[in-house]
């Protein structure tokens, strides 16, 4: 596995994968193009809102870690990045084409079903079947260089599970709150009976001494 990245690098490999992909005429990009990419409206999640001076010590970041290389083309006077994330020859990190789109989408996007990434994987490569995804999601997961991701606990009211990418470090999940064992929901149901019992011995205790001060009353008056 690589280096452990953060949220704004993860933000940055997705959005040169993406453009490579769809837009190659207009790749490798530009600080500004590369801010634009990474704030897009469409294709995100999160919405960010980077300014330039966080994406060029992002853009640094990578550089740093041989993960992006400054290449503008002959006579241009405007730095533009490319990513060496993978399939490059620079590093070790070969995907076929629908893996490198998978990751991308859950670079982009954050954890997603394989029904969802089928319908978004398609701008950048071609599905030939529908069941390709989930193949190419659990060989990514059992890659002996990996895992790149990993299939997440299914939420309630889903009927499929997400996947995520395992490139900012291990997931780990809490448990959904309709999946409490009916053990725990015993427990925590004895207790509030428990509490009222409580509650109402004390009221029994008190009424019973305000009973007791009302039929003392009177004695105490006579004498």
């Amino acid at each position: 596995m690589p280096t452990v990245l953060s949220a704004h690098e993860i933000r940055l490999i997705g959005c040169m994968l993406e453009k490579a992909a769809t837009t190659p005429d207009q790749y490798p990009l530009s600080l500004n193009a590369l801010t634009n990419a990474c704030n897009q409206k469409s294709n995100r999640d999160p919405i960010l809102e980077l300014d330039e001076r966080t994406v060029q010590q992002t853009v640094e970041a990578l550089m740093r870690k041989h993960l992006v290389l400054e290449r503008s083309g002959f006579g241009s006077r405007v730095p533009k990045y490319q990513q060496r994330f993978c399939n490059t020859g620079f590093g070790s990190l070969e995907f076929n084409s629908l893996q490198t789109a998978i990751l991308c989408e859950l670079m982009l996007r954050g954890p997603q079903t394989p029904g969802e990434l089928r319908s978004r994987v398609s701008r950048m490569c071609e599905v030939a079947d529908g069941e390709r995804i989930e193949i190419e999601l659990e060989a990514l997961a059992n890659r002996s260089d990996g895992p790149f991701t990993v299939k997440l606990q299914r939420e309630p009211g889903r009927r499929d599970s997400r996947y995520a990418h395992l490139f900012s470090g291990e997931i780990i999940e809490e448990p959904a709150a309709a999946e409490v064992s009916s053990e725990t929901r015993a427990v925590t149901h004895a207790e509030r009976i428990a509490r009222l019992e409580e509650l109402v011995a004390e009221l029994r205790q008190e009424v019973d001494q305000l009973k007791l001060q009302r039929t003392g009353a009177p004695e105490a008056d006579g004498q």
